[in-house]
């Protein structure tokens, strides 16, 4: 979906932003499906960057890894920018801040991807986090572990509703916020610098 989306407006040639790099799959797939593109993926965790280097192989010829967070990305500009699984380990503040510092490192009307946990956040937020539990049971992951997951989602994830997140990326900067993807927790978005 994120190549997809990305490939609506970012040329053969473009040269990405990836925030949250991670140990490198999303890197892999969109550098699979789209030949012409050079990847900058960031990260604060260096062993997920080792990591990324080994699942990249051969294509880490066409990818720079920085260790750090988004001050430490390059200015750009770039033609687009991802954020999968990231923006919900920060507060409100530093998530705006964030979406702000991406935005300026954009060429205008250059694509950006998020998606990240995000639901009600009133009374029916532990209902939710339940079902993330039961759909993790579901898919097979290990009762326990998904009852840690379920532990840390509830202590340490910034969680915002779907309305929020849409409207810090507005307050970011970034036009034409279109929400693209909901599934349980997850929502992803897409707009344009």
């Amino acid at each position: 979906m994120t190549g997809i989306l990305l490939a609506e407006h970012a040329p053969a040639d473009a040269r990405l932003l990836v925030l949250g790099a991670g140990g490198g799959l999303e890197l892999r797939a969109l550098a699979q499906a789209h030949p012409g593109w050079t990847f900058v993926g960031v990260d604060p965790a260096g062993e997920m960057l080792r990591q990324a280097e080994r699942t990249l192989g051969p294509l880490m010829d066409r990818v720079t890894l920085i260790e750090g967070y988004i001050d430490d990305a390059p200015l750009g500009p770039f033609d687009a920018a991802t954020c999968l699984l990231t923006l919900h380990f920060l507060d409100p503040e530093a998530r705006e801040d964030t979406v702000r510092a991406i935005h300026r490192r954009l060429k205008p009307g250059a694509p950006f991807v998020a998606a990240h946990g995000s639901f009600p956040q009133d009374d029916s937020r532990s209902r939710w986090i339940a079902r993330y539990e039961a759909y993790a049971v579901a898919s097979g992951v290990d009762g326990e572990q998904a009852a840690k997951a379920r532990s840390a989602v509830q202590a340490h994830l910034h969680t915002l509703t779907p309305e929020t997140d849409a409207a810090v990326l507005r307050a970011g900067g970034f036009q034409d916020v279109e929400l693209f993807f909901a599934a349980f927790t997850w929502r992803g978005w897409v707009g344009r610098a």
